[in-house]
């Protein structure tokens, strides 16, 4: 990880990408883990979380990890999802959380040197060109490991830095549990 220890370092973390990739590579995120690898490598100003949720349903899946989350050192972001039928008459729902994850990022960027984002998701290029415009370091986590890589090219030629989240899994991932669904609400867009 090429991550200066005097750095002020935050992450943001698209949760239903990282879910995914996860999921894609057969491992879990220790979530705890997470915070303390970073925090061993540099000071880590701020962790975020974002996600989507379904409201209107009796039990989220994903409920249990936000409020373990939310407890445990990090700053959760969530929306309800909003529902419509599609021009064939499908039920569909989208709950993409892009526009509030850049917003904040750019907002806090005055008070971090590294940003970290764990998502591959391309629409995020530009994010990371606006803050590189403004001196910031970024490293994107994702993976190449998987048959279809799970991050956008064009993303990975602009970050300064590339994570392999197979690679930090050594570190932070576990063997995954039995499918409690965390994240089946986030990837909706």
């Amino acid at each position: 990880m090429s991550i200066d220890p005097r750095e002020k370092v935050v992450l943001f973390i698209d949760g239903a990408n990282l879910y995914a990739t996860s999921k894609a590579i057969g491992i879990d995120i220790d979530y705890r883990r997470l915070l303390s690898e970073f925090q061993s490598k540099a000071y880590l100003l701020r962790a975020y979380y974002y996600t989507a949720l379904v409201e209107d349903q009796e039990y989220s899946s994903i409920r249990p990890l936000i409020d373990w989350l939310d407890y445990n050192g990090f700053t959760v972001v969530t929306k309800s999802v909003k529902e419509f039928t599609d021009s064939a008459g499908r039920r569909k729902v989208k709950g993409s959380m892009d526009i509030e994850l850049t917003v904040d990022a750019l907002e806090l960027s005055a008070h971090y040197d590294h940003f970290v984002l764990f998502s591959g998701d391309g629409d995020f290029t530009a994010l990371v060109a606006a803050l590189q415009r403004r001196g910031k370091r970024v490293t994107v986590a994702s993976t190449l490991t998987t048959p279809t890589p799970m991050i956008s090219d064009d993303l990975r030629r602009q970050a300064d830095f590339f994570l392999e989240v197979a690679e930090l899994a050594k570190t932070v991932g576990r063997a995954p549990a039995v499918d409690r669904g965390a994240g089946a609400a986030d990837k909706v867009d």
